[in-house]
C-alpha cells in the first residue's frame, strides 16, 4: 500500500465515518504501512539515513559525526527501530550525567537522534519521532571571546613564514571557516578587486572579501612559490601537498603557546569579524551573509558586542 492509497481510503471513508474513527483507520492504515516496511535491521536504516544526507550535501565531517552518534546510541539500545521510545532516548541521554560530558555535548547527542529519528518519521518508517518530546537540554552560556587587535598583530610577528603570516590575515579579514581556506585555489582570488569566491557549508558559494594589506602579502607569498600546485596553500616542503586543516591547527596552537596568547584556534578568527563588524555598525544581515549563515541567530551567537560601547550607550541614551 503506497501513501496515495492511503489517502484516497481516507477522503472515501469520510462520507461515513465519524472523526474519531477516521483517525482510528488512519493508525491503522500507518501501522499497516510502516510494518511492511519494518524487513530491515538498524544498520540498514542508518546506511539509508547516510545516503540521504549524503545526496541532501551533507558534508563529510558532520555526517561521520552522525553515524558515531548513532552507532554508539545503538550499541546502548539494542531495541529495533519502531520499539524505541521516548523513555529509551531520555535514559540514554540521562546516562551521560555521570560520565563528565557537558551539556552541550550532550544536546548535540539529542539534535543528532533527533535528526535521525525525524527522517524515519518523514519516510514512513515509524509512526512518531520519539526525540520530538524531549527539548534541549540547557548548558552554561559562556562568553567565548574575540581576538584583540593586538592578539592578531603579536600572533603574525611571531610567524615563521611568510605562508603563516598570510593564512592569518586571510581568516582574520575574510571570517572565512578554516574548511573553506584549505579548499581554495590560486584561481579563486580576485587581486583586482580583493575578493574570492569560497565554498561553503551543503556546497554553497558566496563572496568574501580582504584588505590590501592581505593583497600585498599574498602576491609576494604567490610570487615566492616554486612549484606548480593550484591550491592556494601548500606544505613547506616537497611535495608541496595542499595544506591540510590539522596543518592549519597546529600552526595556530604553536603560535598561542609562543605568544602566551589562551585558545588560539581557527574559528575563533571568524568570531572576531562578526564582532567587529556589528560593532562598527555593520548591519547584521549583511554580516550573515558574509559569514554564509542560514539562520541570522547563528550571526548573533558568534557576535561578541563590545562591552565598553554598550557602556557608552548606556550613559548616552539613559544615564
Amino acid at each position: 500500500m503506497t501513501l496515495n492509497d492511503r489517502n484516497d481510503i481516507l477522503k472515501g471513508a469520510t462520507a461515513f465515518l465519524k472523526e474519531h474513527e477516521l483517525n482510528q483507520l488512519q493508525l491503522l492504515i500507518d501501522d499497516i504501512i510502516i510494518s511492511h516496511k519494518q524487513e530491515k535491521t538498524n544498520s540498514e536504516y542508518l546506511q539509508l539515513f547516510e545516503t540521504a544526507k549524503n545526496v541532501e550535501g551533507c558534508s563529510k565531517a558532520s555526517l561521520k559525526y552522525y553515524i558515531y552518534i548513532l552507532n554508539s546510541f545503538f550499541k546502548e539500545c539494542t531495541k529495533q527501530i519502531n520499539d524505541i521510545s521516548t523513555d529509551d532516548i531520555r535514559n540514554y541521554l540521562d546516562s551521560f550525567s555521570s560520565k563528565n560530558i557537558s551539556k552541550t555535548s550532550m544536546d548535540n547527542i539529542r539534535r543528532v537522534l533527533s535528526s535521525f529519528f525525524a527522517w524515519l518519521e518523514e519516510e514512513d518508517y515509524i509512526r512518531k519521532n520519539p526525540v520530538k518530546r524531549i527539548h534541549k537540554i540547557k548548558s552554561l552560556k559562556t562568553i567565548k571571546l574575540a581576538y584583540s587587535d593586538e592578539n592578531i598583530e603579536n600572533l603574525k610577528d611571531n610567524c615563521s613564514c611568510l605562508r603563516d603570516k598570510v593564512i592569518i590575515e586571510l581568516l582574520s579579514s575574510t571570517g572565512m571557516r578554516i574548511g573553506e581556506l584549505v579548499k581554495l585555489n590560486i584561481n579563486n582570488i580576485d587581486f583586482e578587486n580583493k575578493e574570492c569566491i569560497v565554498l561553503g557549508k551543503g556546497g554553497k558559494q558566496r563572496r568574501v572579501y580582504f584588505d590590501s594589506k592581505t593583497k600585498l602579502h599574498l602576491t609576494n607569498y604567490l610570487n615566492s612559490r616554486i612549484d606548480d600546485n593550484p591550491a592556494l596553500f601548500i606544505s613547506l616542503f616537497r611535495p608541496f601537498n595542499r595544506l591540510q586543516i590539522s596543518g592549519i591547527e597546529i600552526m595556530l596552537r604553536k603560535l598561542g603557546a609562543k605568544t602566551n596568547i589562551d585558545k588560539v584556534h581557527p574559528h575563533r578568527f571568524r568570531r572576531t569579524l562578526a564582532t567587529k563588524a556589528i560593532d562598527k555598525g555593520m548591519p547584521v544581515e549583511q554580516v550573515q551573509i558574509l559569514l554564509g549563515h542560514t539562520k541570522i541567530d547563528t550571526t548573533m551567537h558568534y557576535a561578541i558586542v563590545d562591552q565598553n560601547n554598550v557602556r557608552n550607550s548606556y550613559r548616552r541614551y539613559i544615564g
